[in-house]
């Protein structure tokens, strides 16, 4: 039964990787009329719900169980596609930010949990690593699709994500559960499992993970698309980047290699330093190979770090509600990543090159906040 919930993740994690239109997700809001700017309130509105849905959420899925909150926000998931793929207004994009927002302040520890606990805390850093791999291989499949459409196929691409959401929602549906729900949750539960989740000296970690994971997002899925415009690079020619910074996504299913020659706090410091690089790269270079490189070299750093993180944030706890720890800890990590989202969208507004730069510089602080964070 355990084995089965792995295999479903695994297979929930390639569906919803393959997002068609992320090789121009950035260029189809800006056809619709949206500004750089606004797409980062966006997502910065979306990542304030996501605060905000947190507490609920994780009182809601101790409740529910797993399997249910994994369904539930599953088929959220894929209506918020098909709301993607008819929007064309800022209104519209707001709509489907917040129903991501929903989906993702449910997902969010449930999905971690239910592969640690069907892992039964055995080997559970090579199934995060091969969870988060698995992403990117969806990634990497839908921009090799998206390489073969028509330019100008946006829609096409929404339609063809919200079809893979669909089949997602399947997969969830075939999860056991874990863990069973609490029809009446004690008291207080959600706040004793909060407490612990941020004892420990934890706090340094999440916040520099945040930190980290949201500068190679917005560099790597919003503001690389607009520096590959500013390099001349055609649509073609950003496909193909797309296409090589998924495959290096992959490179999350080597976390576990890293971190034996590294150890686990080495192999953190590795990524962050990388991602430091990366962006000190981007903000001086106007050659579009070197900025293609640097934008794998920031994939690559995000897709190493990720389960390292999941991992060790597993690993601290001992409460058996799981899911209100880890969602009490992402609503940590959710504060740092608004701030740093809307910063980077502003300079971006102006100038690109100040992005990059801001980027190095919290690139910078998250390394000294995994510096500082005390071993587990």
């Amino acid at each position: 039964m355990l084995k089965r919930n792995i295999v479903c993740m695994y297979a929930i994690a390639l569906l919803q990787g393959m997002v068609f239109y992320a090789p121009v997700a950035t260029l189809y809001r800006r056809a619709a009329g949206v500004s750089v700017f606004e797409i980062s309130l966006i997502e910065a509105v979306s990542l304030a719900l996501c605060v905000a849905l947190e507490v609920p959420w994780g009182v809601l899925a101790e409740r529910l169980g797993y399997r249910r909150t994994m369904v539930l926000c599953s088929g959220l998931y894929f209506v918020s596609k098909l709301v993607f793929w008819q929007a064309d207004s800022f209104g519209d994009f707001l709509v489907e930010r917040i129903l991501l927002a929903v989906v993702q302040s449910g997902i969010s520890g449930v999905d971690s949990a239910v592969i640690y606990l069907s892992c039964r805390g055995e080997n559970s850093l090579r199934a995060f690593s091969v969870y988060n791999a698995l992403s990117m291989a969806g990634l990497v499949a839908a921009g090799g699709v998206f390489a073969l459409l028509p330019p100008g196929s946006y829609r096409l691409s929404a339609l063809l994500t919200a079809g893979s959401y669909a089949l997602a929602l399947v997969f969830a549906l075939g999860l056991r559960e874990v863990r069973d729900p609490e029809p009446s949750p004690a008291r207080g539960s959600f706040v004793a499992a909060a407490r612990q989740a941020l004892n420990g000296g934890v706090l340094p970690l999440l916040a520099g993970a945040a930190l980290l994971a949201e500068v190679c997002q917005v560099a790597t899925v919003f503001l690389n698309q607009l520096k590959y415009e500013a390099c001349g690079m055609s649509q073609g020619a950003m496909s193909a980047a797309y296409v090589a910074a998924s495959l290096l996504g992959l490179a999350g299913a080597f976390s576990p290699a890293l971190a034996r020659r590294l150890g686990r706090r080495g192999a953190a410091v590795f990524c962050a330093l990388v991602c430091l690089a990366g962006c000190g790269v981007l903000a001086a270079t106007a050659a579009a190979p070197v900025a293609v490189a640097s934008v794998l070299a920031l994939r690559t750093s995000s897709s190493l770090l990720a389960p390292l993180t999941d991992e060790e944030r597993n690993r601290r706890l001992t409460t058996k509600d799981r899911a209100s720890a880890l969602s009490a800890q992402a609503m940590v990590m959710e504060c740092f990543a608004i701030g740093a989202n809307l910063a980077l969208g502003a300079l971006a507004q102006q100038s690109l090159a100040a992005a990059f730069v801001f980027g190095a510089v919290l690139s910078a602080a998250g390394l000294g906040l995994l510096l500082a964070r005390p071993n587990a």
